[in-house]
């Protein structure tokens, strides 16, 4: 597969990953201010803004403008470096490819609805009797999912047998 085919593949997962993310935070600004039950006692359909970083944490601090520009630039610079990144993959490196295509369209994602909204629109709560899992949103699984894969990409990398190389 070219440079430019793996490119393109890059950039699909990229977009498609986005859209899904936007158009599912597009539907849940229309839910009812209280939660919805999907699977009662486990799941919930709950509409949060979090102007604070990863499953709103330092929302306490990130809620002042300059704060929600210094997050956006570190996503973008984040963007920038995961794009290099993938460039940089061989043709053999699928996996890798696509765990940083999903990372960058979860990180696109919430920099979109960060410089657009104001804060990241977050709407499935997960729980389990008293505990509440961190709401979060479509864009964040799929940086959970890639960086997932790229420890997993890792992993069987460090543990594959090296060849030895002629001598």
């Amino acid at each position: 597969m070219s440079l430019r085919a793996r490119a393109v593949v890059f950039f699909t997962i990229l977009v498609v990953t986005v859209a899904l993310d936007q158009g599912s935070k597009a539907w849940a600004r229309t839910l009812p201010a209280h939660p919805q039950p999907v699977i009662a006692g486990y799941w919930d359909w709950e509409l949060a803004y979090n102007r604070g970083a990863a499953f709103s944490s330092f929302e306490g601090i990130a809620g002042e403008t300059g704060t929600q520009i210094v997050l956006s630039l570190i996503a973008l610079g984040a963007l920038i470096g995961v794009g290099v990144a993938a460039s940089r993959t061989t043709e053999a490196q699928r996996l890798k490819r696509l765990a940083l295509a999903l990372i960058a369209g979860g990180a696109l994602g919430n920099v979109i609805d960060r410089l657009r909204e104001g804060a990241v629109t977050d709407f499935v709560r997960w729980k389990y009797h008293d505990h509440l899992w961190p709401i979060f949103n479509v864009a964040d699984a799929a940086l959970l999912v890639g960086v997932v894969l790229l420890l997993v990409d890792g992993f069987s990398l460090a543990t594959r047998p090296r060849r030895k190389l002629a001598t």
